[in-house]
């Protein structure tokens, strides 16, 4: 089955995985895959009785990506408080948004001309995407 893991802690190196509405928890020795399991990512998923027997990640192109951050509210965040970064907050982008709100401080606050350039960029649908590659609504 194909499910999308909720949380996973790498202390006890167990995870959540959510299909439809059920919660499975699985545990690191039933991941087959060499890449560490991360919240967020699609997995497909063996169970019997609610018992996980094997994870392993899926590639992108196997289920269909709803857009879920709107291009408005990302655009209009860039252009307003583009300075602080936000708006590549909301799209996921958190590394870029970090760097925006360095920017901004170091240069005296010449870096909200790069939030504004791109909250712009966004909304005429230059930036047309989120962190993790679904289009904006």
């Amino acid at each position: 089955m194909l499910g999308h893991i909720e949380s996973f802690d790498q202390k006890t190196q167990t995870g959540v995985i959510k299909h439809q509405e059920a919660f499975y928890e699985f545990h690191i020795d039933q991941w087959n895959s060499e890449s560490a399991p991360k919240t967020g990512d699609d997995v497909d998923f063996d169970h019997e009785d609610g018992v996980v027997s094997e994870v392993a990640p899926v590639a992108a192109y196997l289920y269909e990506t709803k857009p879920v951050k709107s291009r408005i509210i990302a655009g209009l965040l860039g252009v307003v408080l583009g300075a602080a970064g936000l708006h590549r907050m909301y799209l996921g982008f958190w590394g870029i948004g970090i760097a925006q709100l360095a920017i901004t401080y170091v240069t005296g606050g010449f870096g909200v001309v790069w939030g504004f350039v791109d909250g712009v960029l966004i909304l005429t649908g230059h930036i047309y995407k989120d962190a993790k590659g679904r289009h904006l609504k």
